[in-house]
C-alpha cells in the first residue's frame, strides 16, 4: 500500500499509537513508538533516532540515524488495549545523507534479493519452522526453567491450557497476516511448533520478527515465559528453525522442479544444495549463532550435526521432504541447523550467498545424497570414508570458519560482517568467564 492508503487503515482501525520497529545485529526487535497523529509527518520527512545506543549500528560520532517506514508491513498488535490500540510498521534505516544504511540487516537482504530478482528474475522463497518453549516462571533469575505442560510429540488434551496460549498465538498471528499452516506439540515438555506459509524471503524474515514478538506477548499475558532458546533444557530436545527452501521464476513456476529426476529435483536445487554444503561450517555462525546453538547441535536429538544432504534421512544438514505427486511447488530442500535465535535477515542473506556460489561456479559440485545412512551411527573413519565432515562444535570453532571465509563477508558487507564478529567475540569472551551450575556439581566439593 502507498501512505495515502495507511493513513486510512490506520484512521478505519481505530489505532492510536505506531511502533516504528527494526532489527539490530542479534536479531533483536527494537521499537520507537509515536502517536497516531504523528504518522503522517513521519511518513513523509521519516523519524530520526540515535544509532550509537544500538548494538552494532554507529559510533557515538556517527550516531544520527533515520528510520523510513515500509507501509507494506502494517499490522496491528492484537494483544493491545482496543482503548489505546497500537500498530507496527517495520522500517529501514538511512543514514543522514540519504543512502541505505550498510548496517541495517534487513535492507542488507532486501538489496540482495533485488539483485537476483533484477539480474536472474528469480524468487527465492524460505518457509521455516521455528520452535520454542514455554516455561513457568521459576524465580526472578529465571534459571532452571519448569516447562509448561508436560505434552509430547504431537500430544492433544482439550484442558491443556498450553493449548490455549498456543490457540491464541495462532489465532493473534492470523489477525496480522500470518498463513498459519499449522501448531501442534514438539517432542519436549513445553516444547511447540507453529508453521506459516513460506513466502519471499525479505517477507518471511519479516513473518519471523513477528512471530516471535507475538508468541512472547501472547505467553507474557498468560504469565509464561515464551523462549526460542536454542537448547533450554539439558537431556531435552532442542528448538531449531528448519528452513525449507524453493526458488520461483516469474512465471510463478518453481524452478527446484524437475519431473525427470527420481527426487524430482532440478540442476539449480542440487547446485542450491552443494553452495549450502561447500559453506555450512562457515554459515553455522550465522545460523546457529550463540554459545548455547551448539548445545543443541549434537547426536541424538535429530538436530543435524554432519555436512550431507539425502531425501527423508533427518541425520543429514539438508535434507528433500517427500511431497505429493504432480505438487510440483511443494518440491523444496530443508536446511536443518538454522535455530531461532539466529537473525532471520542476516540468516537467509548468507544462505542465499552460499547457493549461488555453485550456481556461478561449476566445479563445486553436489555430492551423492546419503539416503540409507544413519550418520549420528558412524565413527569417525566411515564418515571420512563417506566424505562426510561435521559442523563445528561451539560458537568459537564456528566464527573462526566464518571469518575465514571471504564469500559471506562480502555477502553481509564490511559494516554488518564486523559488528557481527564483534558481537559474537563479546559473548564468547563473556562466557569464557561465567561459572557455570555444572562446574559448581562437579568441582565444588570434589576438588
Amino acid at each position: 500500500m502507498d501512505n495515502k492508503e495507511l493513513l486510512k487503515r490506520v484512521k478505519e482501525d481505530k489505532v492510536s499509537f505506531i511502533s516504528y520497529q527494526f532489527t539490530d545485529i542479534n536479531g533483536v526487535v527494537k521499537s520507537l513508538d509515536g502517536p497516531v497523529g504523528r504518522l503522517e509527518e513521519v511518513l513523509d520527512g521519516g523519524i530520526w533516532f540515535d544509532g550509537s545506543s544500538v548494538e552494532g549500528f554507529a559510533r557515538i560520532q556517527e550516531s544520527d540515524m533515520h528510520l523510513r517506514v515500509d507501509p507494506d508491513t502494517y499490522t496491528i498488535l492484537p494483544w493491545s488495549d482496543p482503548e489505546y490500540r497500537r500498530a507496527r510498521v517495520l522500517c529501514d534505516i538511512y543514514r543522514p545523507n540519504g543512502q541505505p544504511f550498510e548496517g541495517d540487516p534487513r535492507g542488507r537482504l532486501k538489496a540482495a534479493l533485488k539483485k537476483v530478482k533484477e539480474e536472474r528474475g528469480w524468487t527465492y522463497n524460505i518457509g521455516p519452522e521455528p520452535e520454542f518453549y514455554l516455561f513457568l516462571r521459576n524465580g526472578p533469575e529465571k534459571t532452571h526453567p519448569v516447562p509448561y505442560d508436560v505434552g509430547s510429540y504431537f500430544d492433544f488434551s482439550a484442558n491443556d491450557q498450553a493449548v490455549n496460549i498456543r490457540t491464541e498465538i495462532i489465532s493473534s498471528l492470523h489477525m496480522m497476516g500470518l498463513k498459519v499452516e499449522v501448531g501442534h506439540h514438539e517432542v519436549g515438555l513445553g516444547q511447540h511448533e507453529i508453521d506459516f506459509q513460506f513466502d519471499d524471503a525479505l517477507k518471511t524474515a519479516d513473518n519471523v520478527q513477528t512471530f516471535k514478538s507475538t508468541v512472547k506477548a501472547i505467553a507474557g499475558r498468560h504469565g509464561v515465559i515464551a523462549s526460542f532458546m536454542p537448547k533450554p533444557i539439558y537431556n531435552a530436545a532442542g528448538s531449531g528453525m528448519h528452513c525449507h527452501q524453493s526458488v520461483y521464476d516469474e512465471d510463478g513456476n518453481n524452478l527446484f522442479y524437475d519431473k525427470t529426476d527420481p527426487m524430482h529435483l532440478s540442476e539449480l536445487a542440487k547446485q542450491f544444495i552443494a553452495g549450502q554444503l561447500k559453506h555450512a561450517r562457515a554459515l553455522s555462525a550465522v545460523l546457529a549463532p550463540t554459545i548455547n546453538s551448539y548445545k543443541r547441535l549434537v547426536p541424538g536429538y535429530e538436530a543435524p550435526v554432519y555436512v550431507a544432504w539425502a531425501q527423508v534421512n533427518r541425520s543429514a544438514l539438508i535434507r528433500v521432504p517427500q511431497v505429493n505427486n504432480g505438487n510440483t511447488k511443494a518440491v523444496r530442500i530443508e536446511l536443518r541447523c538454522p535455530d531461532p535465535s539466529a537473525n532471520p535477515y542476516l540468516a537467509f542473506t548468507s544462505m542465499l550467498a552460499a547457493s549461488l556460489t555453485a550456481v556461478d561456479d561449476r566445479s563445486i559440485t553436489c555430492p551423492e545424497p546419503v539416503n540409507n545412512i544413519n550418520l549420528y551411527e558412524l565413527n569417525e573413519k566411515e564418515r571420512e570414508q563417506e566424505m562426510v565432515s561435521a559442523l563445528p562444535g561451539s560458537l568459537e570453532d564456528a566464527l573462526i570458519e566464518f571469518k575465514a571465509n571471504p564469500l559471506l563477508k562480502d555477502a553481509l558487507g564490511d559494516t554488518l560482517y564486523e559488528t557481527f564478529v564483534t558481537s559474537r567475540e563479546a559473548e564468547i569472551k563473556e562466557y569464557r568467564t561465567r561459572v557455570t551450575d555444572w562446574e559448581v556439581m562437579r568441582y565444588l566439593e570434589t576438588i
